[in-house]
């Protein structure tokens, strides 16, 4: 038994043989209930790794589809999604603010859901959506303008809905829902936009507000209702108005350490990209660092109080963000850690207990803009490699050109890694690319785009641009690499069995070997892979899901890279494998 996660100690069917409805405890214990997925991430850890073993290295050759549903319609474009299943049902989110409900034996639909949403939504990297949360009787997911709705598991029927943001002021929703001690806790999109990132705590049961906290400092949280506390100290480290539009948005929402009773967000990039307009001081002070940008958060989810953050990329210049999923687990000396492999190229490790930094290390190759993490876990910055200051420009249009790496798409993304019990390794799906990149003059206007750069995105090699790492945490080397000729964008997902499962934007959901990197397994869905796959036990067999359907930041942003992958067909599939039971001692 993971000591990560507690026992089982009730009964999950009632009295009358019907399922109970989802719990706190089977939110809590979600990864070692191998009949169900009822968390984002197959855990709130986000460990994305499941006990299951009867499908393994050995048997994987037999894994056969069960079921593919369509999303139908012309509402395609990329299908980001982790599905949840329960009771029977696998719910799954879509495009355009879609929400599914699907018979998990048949593939059947039992009832969808379409959020109606108004003219103007300004979402800044496709109309994805990542997912639900579920609790009670009700399924919970955000919407692209900047909407929270509940609905009745059964019907698709609306129980509650609020307001997260205003859509015209350029906020939006993208991300699966987190429920803890029924509150579901919410980040927000729209950091290209001059937004400020939030993190808010709602009633389950009634969609009531609980808490707020803002994540760029000089903003004032709330509780029950009231002013709680300020985030920080009030131009400590922005100049002037500058926190007011500062961005930092939680676009990619959370993780729960159940050991210290701590949720963890990341926010984004600060705004404008131009951070010469952000500068109050380069003396290594802290004067310009812009918190809580490009930072990692602890909060507690009692009262929205900041615990504890840890910034990743201080005066944050090339959109690296700092969103990045963070995974709790327990080192190979029984250490509590918590880890996030970050935009800016470079792997983290932290103190559970704190947010300390404890090691840093490289995933990609080709970092340019700092030569390494010094021992107070700050970026030792290559200053040469800041996009230029526009106004020492002859025109004042445009700073000197720089090329630097990875791009502002990342080292990694959104796509969310895995971590293994099986071997201790983190598998991180990764890209080799980087950018030609400017900086240019800016001003706020409230709706509008509030970047303040320009910049085109390259490969850095010929053969490859995705590669997908096997990370020893301890160290920080990869164990293996396996390398994609497109970007990678999909989640992944390891097992007991030994296996490592992502999918790819040519349309291959894929197996490895999680010691060697061996490719035992792949299927060609019909379209570029960029969801989360999910593994859960069914009637004595092992299932496991992908969806497939290509879209996402990639071919809207990708500059050249864009276009080695415009050939590539959208769609709106999910599929789901099984492994027969007579093939699993095979």
């Amino acid at each position: 038994m993971n000591k990560f996660v507690a026992a089982v100690a009730v009964s999950l069917i009632g009295a009358t043989g019907a399922m109970a409805n989802v719990t706190e405890e089977m939110l809590a214990n979600d990864q070692t209930i191998t009949d169900q997925i009822v968390t984002n991430g197959m855990g709130r850890h986000l460990q994305r790794y499941s006990p299951l073993d009867t499908l393994n290295k050995d048997n994987v050759k037999s894994l056969v589809p069960a079921w593919a549903f369509s999303l139908g319609g012309e509402k395609q474009r990329g299908q980001e999604t982790q599905p949840l299943i329960y009771d029977g049902v696998m719910y799954i989110t879509g495009s355009y603010s879609r929400m599914y409900a699907i018979d998990v034996k048949t593939g059947k639909e039992l009832w969808q859901y379409d959020a109606r949403l108004p003219e103007g939504i300004l979402p800044c990297c496709d109309v994805i959506n990542r997912g639900a949360a579920i609790y009670g009787d009700k399924v919970i997911f955000g919407t692209l303008d900047a909407r929270i709705v509940a609905l009745d598991a059964k019907t698709g029927d609306v129980v509650w809905r609020d307001k997260i943001a205003n859509y015209k002021e350029g906020y939006s929703y993208t991300a699966a829902p987190l429920i803890v001690n029924g509150l579901v806790i919410t980040g927000n999109s729209g950091g290209e936009f001059g937004i400020v990132g939030t993190v808010q705590a709602r009633d389950v049961n009634t969609g009531d507000m609980v808490w707020e906290r803002p994540v760029i400092e000089g903003h004032m949280g709330t509780l029950n209702g009231e002013p709680s506390t300020m985030t920080g100290e009030l131009n400590a480290t922005w100049p002037g108005d500058m926190w007011k539009t500062g961005g930092g948005a939680t676009w990619l929402g959370g993780s729960y350490d159940a050991r210290t009773d701590t949720l963890i967000f990341g926010a984004g990039n600060p705004a404008p990209w131009n951070s010469w307009l952000r500068d109050a001081g380069q003396d290594n002070s802290g004067k310009g660092d812009n918190l809580y940008a490009a930072s990692r958060i602890g909060i507690d989810p009692a009262t929205g109080e900041i615990k504890w953050h840890y910034q990743t990329t201080p005066r944050e210049g090339w959109d690296y963000d700092g969103v990045n999923e963070v995974v709790a687990f327990d080192d190979k000396d029984g250490n509590q850690r918590l880890a996030t492999a970050d935009r800016n190229g470079f792997f983290y490790v932290l103190d559970a207990a704190d947010g300390g930094f404890v090691s840093a290390a490289p995933f990609v190759k080709d970092i340019s803009w700092a030569s390494g993490i010094d021992d107070t876990g700050r970026p030792i910055f290559n200053e040469d490699n800041r996009p230029g200051d526009p106004t020492e420009a002859a025109d004042g249009k445009k700073g000197d050109v720089i090329f630097a790496s990875p791009s502002f798409l990342g080292g990694k993304n959104w796509m969310p890694m895995a971590f293994s019990q099986n071997t201790g390794n983190f598998y991180v799906p990764s890209n080799e690319w980087g950018m030609d990149i400017w900086n240019e003059p800016i001003s706020y206007k409230k709706g509008a785009a509030y970047l303040g750069a320009g910049f085109t995105i390259k490969p850095n090699y010929e053969d490859h641009i995705g590669s997908l790492k096997a990370i020893d945490p301890a160290t920080g080397d990869w164990v293996w690499e396996y390398k994609n000729d497109a970007p990678l964008w999909s989640g992944v997902m390891t097992t007991a069995g030994g296996l490592v499962f992502f999918g790819t934007p040519e349309g291959e959901f894929i197996a490895l070997d999680d010691a060697t990197g061996e490719k035992l397994w792949s299927f060609q869905t019909g379209s570029g892979i960029v969801g989360q796959p999910v593994t859960w036990e069914q009637d004595g067999e092992q299932y496991v899901s992908i969806m497939s359907g290509w879209g996402g930041a990639v071919p809207l942003w990708g500059g050249e890279v864009a276009k080695k992958v415009n050939y590539l067909n959208q769609g709106g599939l999910m599929w789901t494998f099984r492994l027969p039971k007579e093939m699993a001692s095979n």
